[in-house]
């Protein structure tokens, strides 16, 4: 008897053990997705850079040149002019990186009712770029009191990284980008961004949200990359709010992502 007591003791403290290592090990998983997930905020931003260099050099070289020009003239109104251009052009460029930092910063804030339209807006000015300028033309269809229960940082990232996706689809072609939302029958809220690019191939399509899996490791220019984290870390972030992420595609004819979230309470 006094064997087969201790035996139960020994298996008892094994098994406790054995708890408090998984218990260990998934707190651990989480951290690591976590830390994924703030990876891949930082790689939206790095794909992001060489388009904020370029408009950085747009915004920068008239401030230099009206600036340059006023001091050799030396004549207070157009030293006045100079100072509104610049204040312009520079404040143009602070908004900018605000919507960036905004970007990079982790929200800790939790999931709270928030308006979508400001968030769809936010996302694409942190392209820092005019979609015009690459033959993109785009049109929103959100009601401005539109709100659903989310992450305002997570949703804005999942917005971003679908804007770059589109954009990124439709470079070498004239094409449009539209993003609608609105509320369903059943209290949800749906956003839809369709774009008119290249499409995904019929047999990349149920893949796309996997880890790592990207065509586009092969391009030679920055803003065209990616490393295959971006649908998979969106599609995450969708199911930590209670929400989804559906994708439908033809080759040639564009991409249509359709985000569903939580309606507001």
């Amino acid at each position: 008897m006094l064997h087969e007591s201790d035996n139960d003791i020994n298996l008892s403290a094994t098994e406790t053990d054995v708890l408090a290592q998984l218990d260990g090990l998934e707190g651990r998983l989480l951290q690591l997705q976590h830390q994924v997930e703030q990876l891949q905020r930082l790689a939206s931003l790095g794909t992001m850079a060489a388009m904020l260099a370029h408009e950085f050099n747009n915004a920068l070289t008239p401030i230099l040149s009206y600036c340059q020009y006023a001091l050799q003239r030396g004549e207070p109104e157009l030293m006045r002019t100079a100072v509104e251009k610049s204040f312009k052009n520079a404040r143009r460029l602070g908004h900018l990186c605000e919507r960036v930092l905004g970007m990079a910063t982790d929200d800790q804030m939790g999931p709270t009712d928030t308006l979508i339209l400001p968030l769809v807006r936010d996302a694409v000015e942190c392209l820092g770029r005019d979609l015009e300028k690459d033959n993109i033309v785009l049109s929103l269809d959100v009601p401005d009191d539109l709100t659903a229960r989310v992450t305002a940082g997570s949703l804005q990232q999942v917005l971003f990284n679908l804007v770059i996706n589109a954009r990124q689809a439709m470079l070498d072609r004239p094409g449009n980008l539209r993003i609608a939302a609105w509320r369903t029958d059943d209290g949800k809220v749906s956003i839809n961004i369709a774009d008119t690019g290249q499409g995904i191939k019929p047999e990349h399509l149920d893949k796309i949200f996997e880890p790592f899996f990207t065509t586009k490791q092969h391009e030679s220019r920055a803003d065209r990359q990616g490393i295959g984290l971006g649908l998979h870390i969106c599609r995450q972030l969708m199911e930590e709010q209670g929400g989804t992420i559906e994708a439908e595609s033809k080759p040639g004819k564009g991409a249509t992502f359709t985000l569903t979230l939580p309606g507001t309470v």
